[in-house]
């Protein structure tokens, strides 16, 4: 567990992070403003949790960027404690908030986890 807490400090400073567990399972929370369910993609695979998420900015024409200081993407590669799998885990995403729900058992290969607007 001590490596996927590390694995969230390192997270960008733009990204926040929250973990949580219980008996049965083990939860992530990011703050990933500007993000939505079409635009993060969750997997995991050999015991790694995989967030990618792109925010889309817009902006009028008439303006344009003096500086740019809101990362477009993020591409985070999370080790997960022996028990947690992706079988079953779920992930939903309200309000730019992302909430990844992994059951406590043995993983097992490669699982794509779905993201659904709440």
């Amino acid at each position: 567990m001590n490596a996927l807490r590390d694995a969230l400090r390192e997270l960008p400073e733009t990204v926040f992070a929250d973990l949580l567990e219980s008996d049965d399972a083990h939860r992530v929370v990011m703050d990933l403003p500007g993000a939505t369910g079409d635009t993060v993609d969750v997997s995991v695979d050999e015991g790694r949790l995989r967030v990618e998420a792109r925010r889309e900015k817009s902006f009028p024409p008439e303006f344009s960027y003096v500086a740019e200081e809101r990362s477009l993407f993020l591409d985070a590669e999370l080790p997960l404690p022996p028990n947690a799998t992706g079988e079953g885990a779920t992930a939903t995403m309200e309000r730019g908030v992302l909430t990844v729900t992994l059951p406590t058992r043995t993983a097992a290969g490669a699982t794509r986890v779905p993201v659904e607007d709440a």
